[in-house]
């Protein structure tokens, strides 16, 4: 018998259908192929997280019976899946399923798979986006908490009463903003929801791609909002690195890039950094920091593979400040040690 290396041979060899989404720094649908490529250590893993790949695998069989999978996988120096906890994750499968990932678990099993290390609880707003891009791309309706949230957002309902939309309605609304005239009142929202509902639609246009009129409104209320919001506008701009430059820029003026919004932006708007000012404005910034702060962001955007060659140059850059130089040179006597 063949042995199983990969969990798309082990999928495959089990007759289900199955599609894959990145949980880590942002939901995103992984194409088949570039997922072949990462399991075939062809690839990096494209947004790592702390040394790790986070993502679901949504499979199902002729029964059409949906199972999800969140898996955390650790990463090699070069962004690379470690094959050895992947290997370990799909013999446990195999010993508690034999070849079958479809068929019908006993309570033993079930608490024996819900327990193994590879495991991984999203967040609330991560699940809600996940779950509604799973519905679309399945060509299922979009959840019972839609209906609510459209009526809000639409101006049906006072926007004092925002304690009943549910989360789940509002990434409904925000993953099919193309569809129907989602979009229009997704930009006429902001004049008029709370500011919880605000915050919440932010926290699902983070993981999706911007309508432009759309991101040059949230960058308006961006820099028109005080120090408690402002970060939750900057990640729904995640999509757009150029409103996310002149965001960044907007915070650095404002003396406002702190901790806080540092973590954010190499969370989820790290794709800036790609750009020279921005970056520069970053490490400057990131170089005020504690030491150990400094050595914990700088090893975590280092392993992103868009970023890996500039970050690396800016460790040899002769035009930074002393205080980045200093900074840098506390992070090679750790890595040294």
């Amino acid at each position: 018998m063949t042995e199983i290396t990969t969990l798309t041979q082990f999928l495959t060899t089990a007759n289900t259908q199955f599609q894959v989404y990145d949980m880590g720094r942002r939901v995103q649908h992984i194409d088949m192929m570039a997922f072949n490529e990462i399991e075939n250590l062809n690839s990096p893993y494209p947004s790592p997280l702390q040394g790790h790949a986070q993502f679901a695998i949504v499979f199902w069989d002729a029964s059409q019976q949906h199972y999800i999978w969140f898996l955390k996988l650790p990463l090699d120096e070069r962004g690379l899946l470690s094959p050895a906890p992947r290997t370990q994750f799909i013999k446990m499968v195999v010993e508690a399923l034999g070849r079958d990932p479809a068929q019908a678990l006993s309570e033993e099993q079930q608490q024996k798979l819900a327990n193994h290390p590879f495991a991984f609880k999203p967040s609330a707003e991560k699940l809600a986006v996940f779950n509604a891009l799973v519905r679309k791309q399945l060509n299922e309706k979009a959840s019972p908490q839609y209906e609510f949230a459209y009526q809000y957002i639409s101006g049906q309902v006072k926007a004092q009463n925002w304690q009943d939309i549910g989360l789940q309605g509002i990434a409904d609304i925000c993953v099919r903003a193309n569809e129907l005239d989602h979009l229009k009142h997704l930009k006429a929202c902001f004049d008029y929801a709370s500011i919880e509902v605000q915050i919440a639609i932010c926290q699902c246009l983070e993981h999706l791609t911007l309508d432009r009129a759309l991101a040059e409104i949230i960058l308006a209320k961006l820099i028109a909002a005080d120090k408690t919001t402002k970060l939750y506008y900057l990640r729904a701009l995640a999509s757009h690195a150029e409103l996310g430059q002149k965001a960044i820029l907007h915070l650095a003026e404002t003396q406002l890039l702190d901790a806080d919004a540092l973590i954010t932006i190499a969370a989820r708007n790290w794709t800036v950094l790609k750009h020279d000012t921005t970056r520069t404005i970053y490490l400057e910034a990131l170089a005020t920091q504690q030491q150990h702060f400094f050595n914990q962001i700088f090893a975590d955007i280092v392993m992103i593979p868009l970023l890996r060659t500039q970050m690396l140059t800016e460790l040899r850059n002769p035009n930074r400040s002393p205080q980045l130089s200093a900074a840098i040179g506390g992070l090679f006597k750790v890595t040294k040690a």
